[in-house]
């Protein structure tokens, strides 16, 4: 299944990478596509995968924000 998010905050591919690194580390992800412009995050997993938990992995990454789209 996939589930789409926007990411803001995000101004170089160093943040796509950092945002990359810490979602594909949530338990259940496994494959995380990032978009520098629009901010549009894709999480492919085989089941939904907490919110708060993309939330936690992204306010880890650095000063950005998730939301669902």
């Amino acid at each position: 299944m996939q589930s789409t998010y926007t990411v803001t905050g995000m101004t170089c591919g160093h943040c796509v990478a950092h945002v990359t690194e810490e979602v594909q580390a949530v338990p259940g992800v496994t494959e995380v596509q990032v978009t520098l412009e629009g901010g549009q995050m894709v999480i492919t997993s085989d089941a939904p995968v907490d919110f708060a938990a993309v939330k936690d992995a992204v306010a880890e990454a650095g000063e950005y924000t998730v939301v669902a789209a």
